[in-house]
Order: C-alpha cells, then structure tokens, then sequence
C-alpha cells in the first residue's frame, strides 16, 4: 500500500511482514534527500531495481543539523521531503529516523539489500554487518557526476535577487 508521505516505524514494519513472506525483496537507503534533483531520482530507481520493494530512511531535520552539512539545511522541512520522496515511482515507503546513522531502522526493517551512494565505499556503510549477516547485500551505486544538493544550493546562492510578485 503505497502513501503519501512518511509511515511510522510500526506501520512499514506491518506493511513490510506480508510482503516479506511473499518473498519479495526488500530494499533499503537512507540520506537528507534535501531538494530532490535528478541525482538522487536516478540514484533512488537504481536501487529500486535491485528488488521488489524499496523503503528510504529519511534524517529528520535534526538529524541532518547534528550533520553540520552548513547553516539553513535542512532547506526543505522533513515532511515536505518526505512527500516528495514518497511521491516517486520507485519508492515504496519513507520512514523518519533522527538518530544520527540508521543502524537502528536498519536493525528493525531487515532489508535483504542496503545501498548508499558511491561516495560511501562498503566498508563504511553503516548496518553492513546486520544485513551481510542475515545473508544479504551490500551494494553501493554510482552517483551521476556534478549533481548535489550543495551544488544546487551554491548556483541558486548566486542567482540575482528576485522581486516578490
């Protein structure tokens, strides 16, 4: 069942039990997703096509302040992002987490696959050792080169001020 916006810990682990005994696949990634832009879109259905049911772990906003990824970020507000997230195609859930990594979500959902970007190497990915322990995978995708989120931020910085209509 597919919603608009994020699902509480308890509802996607409801959602996600029926759907694992089924033998589906469950993926999972977690990030800020702050201002979606193509990177992340190409990113999010790569990973979606590495099983039948991709779930996102969301930063709340305080969680990506505690990040110190520099002063306003958050730009946009975690349910704005969490709508916008859950309004793509290739994701099936958005959950919040405001832990500063997502070992716990991880630990609770048991994704047969976890995927970071590739700015993450495999070594680093944080709850490696809970899924390569129950016998699944690891991956990290390739990120589309000169698309980020601070990139973005700098271009519109420099953008002439405009006047309110």
């Amino acid at each position: 069942m597919k919603t608009l916006g994020a699902v509480s810990v308890d509802t996607l682990l409801a959602f996600l039990k029926p759907l694992r005994a089924s033998g589906k696949k469950i993926v999972f990634t977690n990030g800020c997703f702050d201002l979606i832009h193509p990177g992340h879109v190409t990113y999010l259905s790569k990973a979606r096509e590495l099983g039948d049911i991709l779930v996102v772990g969301l930063n709340t906003d305080e969680s990506v302040r505690r990040q110190g990824k520099g002063d306003g970020r958050p730009v946009m507000h975690e349910d704005e992002r969490a709508t916008v997230l859950s309004a793509l195609s290739s994701v099936d859930y958005v959950v919040l987490f405001d832990d500063d990594t997502p070992l716990s979500l991880i630990e609770m959902v048991q994704p047969d696959i976890l995927v970071k970007g590739g700015d993450w190497p495999i070594e680093g990915i944080v709850g490696r050792e809970v899924v390569e322990g129950r016998g699944g995978r690891v991956l990290s995708i390739s990120l589309v080169e000169g698309l980020s989120t601070t990139d973005i931020i700098s271009r519109v910085a420099k953008l002439p001020e405009v006047k309110g209509s």
